[in-house]
């Protein structure tokens, strides 16, 4: 019995609700690394930034450490650490997967898992430093 192309047409969903679907940890590590990837992209941005103004003049050092006491600053400087520390945790893990270790079911759940407890530790450590 073959199902014809209008018929086909009429299961497709019209709408997908992004809320509704629930993503497996696995999925959710391996968009995190990407998105922590492009976090860090626009970061070495910034930190080039202050790296060169710190170094042209002793005013410039001043500069950047007068900016280094702000809040903000402070929070950026905290998010590009938690984002450098869940991409190495997540780019580790797809180092090991890569040898063929944690590709079932049960263990790239149990590894991606471990990558957010590590990075969430990672990041309080980092807060604690920053501040």
């Amino acid at each position: 019995m073959e199902l014809s192309e209008q018929n086909v047409k009429k299961q497709r969903p019209v709408h997908l609700d992004l809320q509704t679907i629930r993503f497996p940890a696995t999925a959710i590590a391996s968009i995190l690394h990407r998105v922590s990837g492009v976090i860090m992209l626009f970061a070495v941005g910034v930190l080039l930034w202050l790296l060169n103004a710190s170094l042209k003049s002793p005013e410039g050092f001043q500069y950047v450490q007068s900016l280094l006491d702000s809040f903000f600053v402070k929070f950026i400087v905290w998010g590009i650490l938690t984002a450098l520390g869940y991409h190495l945790l997540g780019g580790l893990r797809h180092l090991v997967m890569d040898t063929g270790r944690w590709e079932e079911l049960a263990s790239g759940k149990a590894s991606a898992k471990a990558v957010f407890v590590l990075a969430i530790i990672f990041s309080i450590l980092a807060g604690v430093w920053v501040w």
